[in-house]
């Protein structure tokens, strides 16, 4: 049926009921007020000559008071509400009107009061027993049996949204609750059963099939602890999405999935400064480099929202440069922006494109980044991520930018990979360069980004779905976490805190083991860690750390004006000269092929790097395919 149909019938049934109440309510009142006896005659003409006004009167304030914009399904508190109002500004307008027209002749006193109750109860009564019969249907015993985590808010829709499902797919048992206030308690007449502990031992007395966490805004440690609880059940789970994901208190089943990896090394989400980020980056002239990666075009969304004056977006993908535009044509219309299809090692190219848009801010993210692959790409490395960055870092220093954001890795610490050591060097271009002009040179480090191009997330979920083996080097390795948007997010607020040569990095919580990671996932596709699918740990490559580390020892910390985020001064790197004739250096190695020299040359950069395995751990001596650790 069409909805406009459907929704012009409800509201006229809606309004026949109502209006067919009126003179019930009215006559009923003169009844109960003669004690359910009969009416005087001349009492009862009275109830007759005066029903006109009442129905017209009555019928105007349900109209008026919007009696007829929600639906019976779904009768609640607003809608009591407005039926109180109604009524009662009925009842009085009766009262004065029939008092002007005939002074009231042979209306009792209690007549306008019995019928203000009696209107309410017809009224509102009908409502809330349809809502109570839909919400709780007699056949119950089909469905599956589900037991909800968490009885707030999110379990309370949640609840309520399962008892309207007419087909009945899942009928909700009960909650558990870790606030000692909720237990022994009843959400929408079902019990809270007890704390989350008791989740294996409620499941296996109330015959449970399945168990849907309802907490969207837990923290990544009580999701790790519930999600154990609910493996040890053996049932299936659901969760809710990000309470932000729920606009307006709104929830329907079809929100619940399953519980993903990212739900698990997540951390509590950080609060940033969005009116200081705004003012810094609104009407601004934004350039991006890497603009198609995972990376940058998180940032060009993030920062479309700002309202930069325009967007300078720089890419050497001719595909990820074109998805990223048509993106941004479909969300942001109406943003002003170009796209530029070119390497930034082109000297040339980069310098005609300062002069031509003049950027205030450029966000540095063109890199590469895949740590086993650039092991024996040394020049590849080298030209995109040093001599990229100095070009694109020297035509902003010549063309009067007023910041420049270098988005590096935590890698760059103590580099034992040709990628840290790249950016690294990448890292002192920038820190050079800061003081000889007016830009300001700014360097942000985070550690493994969960769901970017190459990273191990993907790398793992593919090998399960193929039944294994998962592959993870060492059984100790592990690394720092952090979602794309927070990483972007992070650069965008060290982009308006910084005042120059700081290197900021986030505080990343703890370290995850990568054979954790494995095992969760292999649990969260519903089998178990090496009886359905295998682990094969198969050593560390060249050049790879058991441990990341965020600073040097020889950085000089400082505090910045966001709690969650911190800051170093590089003190301990080559001086200027030292790092242009290096530069020199390494480029003339670089246009020569010559690879020893352009190890050399890295060397002399960085004396502390070496390619060499970490020596705390010698390599496991196994063959197969290996994570990716970028």
């Amino acid at each position: 049926m069409n909805p406009l149909v459907d929704r012009l019938r409800s509201r006229t049934a809606a309004f026949t009921h109502d209006f067919i109440s009126i003179p019930v309510a009215w006559f009923l009142a003169y009844w109960l007020r003669f004690n359910l006896d009969q009416i005087p005659p001349e009492f009862i003409t009275s109830a007759w000559h005066s029903l006109p006004w009442v129905l017209l009167i009555q019928g105007s304030m349900c109209w008026i008071f919007g009696l007829y914009r929600g639906v019976w399904r779904f009768a609640s508190l607003p809608d009591l509400v407005r039926i109180t109002k109604a009524v009662s500004a009925g009842t009085l307008l009766v009262v004065v009107t029939l008092f002007l027209v005939d002074r009231s002749t042979h209306i009792p006193r209690s007549v306008p009061a019995i019928y203000f109750g009696l209107q309410l109860m017809m009224l509102a009564g009908p409502r809330l027993i349809y809502r109570w019969m839909k919400d709780h249907r007699l056949n119950l015993s089909s469905g599956q049996r589900v037991l909800i985590i968490g009885a707030g808010r999110d379990g309370d829709m949640l609840a309520r949204d399962m008892m309207r499902d007419p087909y009945r797919a899942y009928f909700p048992v009960g909650f558990v609750d870790d606030k000692l206030r909720r237990q022994g308690s009843e959400v929408q007449g079902l019990p809270v059963l007890g704390s989350t502990s008791k989740i294996p031992e409620i499941v296996r007395e109330e015959g449970i099939d399945l168990l849907m966490l309802a907490l969207p805004n837990a923290t990544a440690l009580e999701m790790r602890r519930l999600v154990e609880l609910c493996e040890q059940t053996g049932l299936p789970f659901r969760i809710l999405p990000q309470l932000r994901a729920l606009m307006n208190g709104q929830l329907d089943m079809s929100q619940l999935r399953p519980v993903s990896i990212e739900d698990l090394l997540g951390r509590d989400p950080v609060r940033l400064d969005w009116p200081e980020i705004r003012v810094g980056l609104a009407g601004k002239r934004i350039l991006i480099t890497g603009a198609g990666g995972s990376i940058g075009s998180e940032l060009v969304r993030q920062i479309a929202r700002s309202d930069p004056a325009r967007l300078i977006l720089i890419d050497n993908g001719e595909f990820n440069l074109y998805r990223i535009e048509m993106e941004l044509l479909e969300t942001h219309p109406d943003l002003e922006f170009s796209r530029h299809l070119l390497d930034v090692t082109d000297a040339q190219a980069i310098r005609h494109l300062f002069e031509s848009e003049r950027p205030a801010t450029v966000f540095h993210a063109a890199a590469y980044k895949h740590v086993p692959l650039l092991e024996n790409q040394l020049r590849a490395a080298i030209r995109n991520n040093v001599m990229g960055t100095q070009v694109v870092a020297e035509a902003a220093a010549a063309h009067g930018c007023e910041r420049f954001v270098l988005i590096s890795t935590d890698k760059a610490v103590n580099p034992a990979n040709v990628m840290g050591a790249s950016k690294r060097i990448a890292e002192s271009i920038c820190q050079a360069l800061d003081g000889g002009s007016e830009c300001r040179f700014i360097t942000v480090r985070f550690g493994n980004v969960l769901g970017s191009a190459g990273s191990v997330v993907p790398l793992f979920r593919r090998q399960i779905e193929q039944g294994g083996p998962v592959t993870v080097t060492h059984p100790d390795i592990e690394r720092f976490f952090m979602t794309i948007p927070e990483a972007c997010q992070l650069i965008m607020q060290s982009a308006v805190i910084g005042d120059g040569g700081e290197i900021f990095v986030l505080d990343m919580g703890e370290p995850i083991k990568i054979r954790y990671l494995a095992e969760q996932m292999i649990r969260l596709s519903g089998r178990e860690p090496d009886l359905d699918v295998q682990i094969h740990y198969v050593g560390l490559r060249p050049g790879e750390k058991l441990y990341e580390e965020l600073f040097y020892a020889s950085e000089e910390l400082v505090p910045t004006r966001h709690p969650k985020i911190r800051a170093a001064r590089h003190t301990d790197g080559p001086s200027g000269t030292e790092l242009t004739e290096g530069l020199d250096t390494l480029r003339t190695a670089a246009d020569l092929f010559d690879h020893e020299a352009m190890l050399i040359a890295l060397n002399r950069l960085l004396p502390c790097w070496s390619k060499e395995p970490d020596p705390k751990s010698p390599p496991i001596q196994s063959a197969g395919l290996t994570t990716e650790d970028a």
